[in-house]
């Protein structure tokens, strides 16, 4: 096993596992990154995005994705797991904890204060797995986010509802803000 940061090539083996995860989690239609938005993403003069990878005899299983957000209560940056993907063929070898462990590490090294991710209510497995290395979850916390129709209406609104002293607007009928 060998983990190392992603290169330039790795770019078509990336966007093949973000297909399999969308997948895995139900999300195929919202899959929609190129090879070539993901390589921008990852290796443009000012990327933001950062991916290692574990190989298993020279062939790429699995990857993390990840990104710097900041903790203004710690008043220092934390890296946050976009994703964490393995082949299903290599899961339960602990591959995943290497990888994970590989990030932790990476925090520790560069003084970041905070580890975090995401997790699908229903994804039980994952759930059962960062419990095994430590993490909690954060119950007294509610994710919003605002993407798609949403994003640009707000964004576009000349005065907020606010400033005119009336309650917002309820969100678009379907809006799923992927």
């Amino acid at each position: 096993m060998l983990i190392r940061p992603a290169t330039t090539s790795d770019v078509p083996a990336i966007a093949a596992m973000i297909r399999e995860l969308a997948q895995y989690e139900h999300l195929e239609h919202e899959a929609v990154a190129t090879e070539a938005d993901i390589a921008l993403a990852l290796f443009s003069d000012d990327h933001h995005v950062s991916c290692h990878l574990v190989e298993v005899d020279e062939h790429v299983v699995g990857f993390a994705l990840w990104f710097l957000n900041y903790s203004t209560f710690h008043g220092a940056s934390g890296l946050y797991l976009e994703d964490l993907y393995l082949k299903e063929e290599y899961r339960g070898r602990g591959l995943g904890s290497a990888l994970m462990q590989e990030l932790a590490k990476l925090c520790v090294e560069r003084g970041y204060t905070r580890f975090q991710w995401w997790v699908l209510d229903w994804n039980e497995p994952s759930i059962a797995f960062y419990r095994s290395i430590g993490a909690i979850p954060m119950d007294e916390w509610t994710v919003y986010r605002m993407s798609g129709r949403a994003l640009e209406a707000f964004a576009n609104r000349e005065n907020s509802d606010r400033e005119r002293g009336e309650e917002p607007k309820k969100g678009f009928e379907g809006e799923t803000n992927a």
